[in-house]
């Protein structure tokens, strides 16, 4: 009766988590459909999308620290959801950028990205998200083999850097949102390594990945 009780209040929690994380998607649309997009519609999306990029990438890298602080394991289960959202709203918004800004003129793509290191900074940052979101299922885990699945899944720190290098580097101004994501990242990156070169001197060697948790559980975008 408890493991019954616990598994359905696991899906209600899944089920309003995923109606969270679709709400800002919903809300850019209510926006659409009353003309509410400002004067610069494109821009407005893009930006949009890139704020929750960030935002659900930073929350994705938070589940682990959180989980062990709080002692609350059952956390991790909703890992995955929002790292493939995080990649959900960075498509979105690079497909903006690419279909509705540039309209696929490759010249001016190629010249941006030559005279803009902002746009090398996101579209690295989106570039190593892709694999992650591609391999998120248990099945790739099997295929993968634990060990290497994890050490691919490190591209998720590759990821949150360069998106908050693409954020500081775009807005040149007011840093005061990318230096606060910036230094999320860096807690949520410090508190990762502290724990790794503990278990190194506890141990001599680096802590042993449970492969099998992994699997039991689901993939999940981002490394413990």
């Amino acid at each position: 009766m408890a493991k019954t009780r616990a598994n359905a209040l696991l899906r209600v929690a899944k089920a309003l988590l995923f109606l969270a994380c679709l709400a800002p998607l919903g809300r850019l649309g209510w926006r659409a459909w009353n003309g509410n997009l400002t004067a610069n519609p494109i821009e407005y999306i893009t930006h949009f999308t890139g704020d929750w990029t960030i935002r659900l990438i930073v929350a994705t890298l938070a589940v682990t620290p959180l989980r062990k602080l709080l002692h609350m394991p059952a956390l991790i289960r909703y890992r995955r959801m929002i790292g493939l959202f995080a990649f959900f709203y960075g498509a979105l918004h690079f497909l903006t950028w690419l279909c509705v800004d540039k309209f696929f003129q490759w010249p001016e793509i190629v010249k941006d990205l030559s005279k803009r290191p902002f746009i090398i900074a996101g579209f690295t940052a989106f570039a190593c998200m892709a694999p992650l979101a591609a391999t998120s299922t248990a099945g790739w885990i099997r295929r993968l083999g634990g060990k290497r699945w994890q050490l691919l899944h490190r591209l998720v720190y590759v990821t949150a850097i360069a998106a908050v290098t693409h954020y500081y580097w775009l807005v040149k101004s007011d840093v005061r949102l990318p230096v606060l994501y910036g230094t999320l990242v860096a807690l949520e990156l410090g508190y990762r390594a502290v724990v790794w070169a503990r278990g190194r001197r506890r141990r001599g060697i680096p802590p042993a990945p449970r492969y099998g948790k992994l699997a039991s559980t689901g993939a999940e975008i981002a490394l413990s």
